[in-house]
C-alpha cells in the first residue's frame, strides 16, 4: 500500500505581545483589577503571544460579527499565504503538485474561502480538490491530516492542510465580575492566541508516515466547551470539568490506538499534545504514565504562543521535531482536544 508521509511543516504568527502586557494593558480594568483574575490570568502558563489584534491598541469588544469578518479575509490571507508557501518549499513540492489543499479555521468565515482564495494566490492547478474544514475547534489539524493523508496514499499525489486560526478578533466585552461564565470567559482571553501552520504530506519518500488516527466523542459532555456565534463575534465557552472528562478518556483512547501496533505509551518516543492548558497537560501526563519530559515541547508551545485553537498542535509537533533527534522506526503520538467534547489522536513513525 502507498504510504503517507509528513514532509514539511511550517508556520507564521502575527506580532507578539507578551501576557503580562496584555493583562496591564488591557484586561486588568476589564476586570476591575480583580485579584483572583490576575490569578487566574498568570496560571495560564503564557508568557508571549501572538495577535492581529492588539487590544491595548484597538478595542474591538465592541465590533460586529460581519466587522470582524472583514478583519479576518484581511488578516488571514498573508499569513495563510506566508506559511502555506514555507511548508511547500520546506518539502520541495510545487504549488502545482498539490492535489487536495484543506483549510481548517474555527475562527473566520469567507465565501469565497480562504482555500479558494490562498489557492489562486498560490498559484495551484486549477483543478487542485479543496476542503474546508470549519468549527471543529482545536482538534480540527487531526481529522484534517488524516483526510489529507488518506488522499495522498489512494490517488498518490501529494496534499497540504492549513490552519489558521485568529482569536484575537474575538475579544469579548466583560461585566467586570467574576461570575461562573466570567471565569470561563476570563480563561479564553488568557489563553487564545493566533498563528497560521501548514503541512505537507507525500505519498512516498522519507517523512512521518501517518500510521493510524483514533477519535473519541462523549456527547454527555457536549456543553462544556462551547465556540457560540454571536452578534459581536464567538464566545468561548470552557467549563472547568473539561480535564475532569479528559481523564476518563485519553487512557483509553491512546491506549487502544496503540496496541493495534504492539506499542505502548512508554515505547512511544515523542508526544505532541495540545497545550489547552497546564491542568490538561497535567491530565495527559498523569493518566499515561509520561515523564515529567516528555511534553515539554507542548510546554514551550503554550509558554510562547498560548493557545492557537487548531494551529497549535501542528506548532508543537514542529518544536518536538526541531529539538529532538530521531531515527527509523521511532514512533510519536499526537494528541488534541475539542467541543464534542472530542479527542482526536494520531500515530506517526518515521521512516527515512
Amino acid at each position: 500500500m502507498v504510504g503517507a508521509r509528513i514532509t514539511s511543516l511550517a508556520h507564521v504568527v502575527p506580532p507578539g505581545v507578551s501576557q503580562q502586557g496584555l493583562w496591564d494593558g488591557y484586561f486588568a480594568a476589564q476586570y476591575d483589577n480583580d485579584e483572583r483574575a490576575a490569578r487566574i490570568w498568570r496560571s495560564a502558563g503564557i508568557e508571549h503571544r501572538h495577535g492581529v489584534v492588539d487590544p491595548t491598541q484597538v478595542d474591538l469588544a465592541d465590533w460586529t460579527t460581519a466587522q470582524r469578518m472583514q478583519r479576518f479575509l484581511v488578516e488571514a490571507v498573508p499569513l495563510g499565504k506566508e506559511a502555506s508557501s514555507a511548508a511547500l518549499a520546506g518539502a520541495g513540492v510545487p504549488a502545482t503538485d498539490i492535489g487536495l489543499f484543506a483549510v481548517a479555521s474555527c475562527t473566520g468565515y469567507v465565501t469565497p474561502g480562504l482555500d479558494i482564495i490562498l489557492a489562486r494566490d498560490l498559484a495551484m492547478d486549477p483543478s487542485v480538490q479543496r476542503l474546508g474544514i470549519g468549527h471543529m475547534g482545536c482538534y480540527a489539524a487531526l481529522p484534517g491530516l488524516g483526510t489529507i493523508s488518506d488522499f495522498a496514499r489512494s490517488r498518490g499525489r501529494s496534499a497540504m492542510l492549513l490552519c489558521a486560526e485568529l482569536p484575537s478578533l474575538h475579544v469579548q466585552r466583560t461585566a467586570g465580575r467574576l461570575t461562573s461564565a466570567g471565569i470561563e470567559q476570563l480563561v479564553a482571553h488568557a489563553l487564545f492566541a493566533d498563528a497560521a501552520a501548514a503541512v505537507v504530506v507525500a505519498p512516498d519518500g522519507p517523512g512521518w508516515e501517518v500510521v493510524d488516527i483514533e477519535a473519541r466523542t462523549d456527547s454527555d459532555s457536549s456543553d462544556y466547551m462551547t465556540w457560540e456565534v454571536t452578534d459581536t463575534g464567538f464566545r468561548m465557552g470552557l467549563s472547568p470539568r473539561v480535564p475532569d472528562v479528559l481523564a476518563r478518556h485519553v487512557g483509553p483512547v491512546i491506549g487502544g490506538m496503540l496496541a493495534r501496533h504492539g506499542l505502548r505509551p512508554d515505547s512511544v518516543t515523542g508526544w505532541a499534545v495540545h497545550p489547552g492548558g497546564p491542568r490538561i497537560l497535567d491530565v495527559v501526563a498523569d493518566r499515561l504514565g509520561l515523564p515529567a519530559e516528555a511534553l515539554s515541547a507542548s510546554e514551550d508551545v503554550l509558554r510562547d504562543y498560548g493557545n492557537c485553537s487548531s494551529a497549535t498542535v501542528l506548532l508543537v509537533l514542529e518544536r518536538l521535531l526541531e529539538t529532538r533527534t530521531f531515527s527509523a522506526g521511532d514512533t510519536v503520538v499526537m494528541l488534541a482536544f475539542g467541543p464534542g467534547l472530542t479527542l482526536y489522536a494520531t500515530l506517526l513513525r518515521y521512516t527515512d
